[in-house]
C-alpha cells in the first residue's frame, strides 16, 4: 500500500476473497476494486452513451455513441459493488443478473454483455490475499 491507498489488483484480489469468505471487504478495498474494473470498462469501451453507476462508489461513462450532456442518460446500467465485481470477472451472468433485479439497465446500449467480462479472477492464496 502507498500512503493508505490501495492499488486496484491488490484491492481486487481482496474483494474477492472477502466475498469467498462469505464476509464484505472494507469500504475503501471495495472502491479501489471497483474504480479499478470501471477504469477497465473505459478504456475496453471509450466514449459517452452509457453510463454506468456503481453507488456509492463511482459512475463512469462509456461506450462509442451519442454523447449525453444534461439530465439523466438515456442508456444506464447500475448495481452493488459486489454483483458488479462478479460481471467484470464473468463470475456473474448479466442476463441473470438483469433477470433478478441486482442490474438495472434501461435504454438501447445499456446491455454490457459483449464487453464482459473485463479482467480474469484474481488468484487467492490459502492465506489470504
Amino acid at each position: 500500500m502507498n500512503g493508505g491507498s490501495i492499488e486496484g489488483q491488490d484491492a481486487l484480489a481482496q474483494a474477492v476473497s472477502a466475498y469467498g469468505s462469505g464476509e464484505a471487504p472494507g469500504r475503501k478495498v471495495e472502491k479501489a476494486a471497483v474504480k479499478y474494473l470501471l477504469s477497465l470498462l473505459t478504456k475496453k469501451a471509450p466514449g459517452k452513451s452509457v453510463e454506468v453507476r456503481i453507488p456509492p462508489y463511482a459512475a463512469v461513462q462509456c461506450v462509442e455513441g451519442t454523447r449525453h450532456t444534461r439530465g439523466t442518460p438515456p442508456n444506464v446500467v447500475e448495481t452493488d459493488a459486489r454483483t458488479f465485481v462478479g460481471l467484470a470477472l464473468g463470475t456473474t451472468a448479466w442476463a441473470e443478473a438483469v433477470a433478478d433485479g441486482r442490474v438495472h439497465a434501461t435504454g438501447t446500449r445499456a446491455d454490457l454483455t459483449a464487453l464482459l467480462p473485463l479482467a480474469e479472477r484474481p488468484p487467492i492464496s490459502p492465506d489470504g490475499p
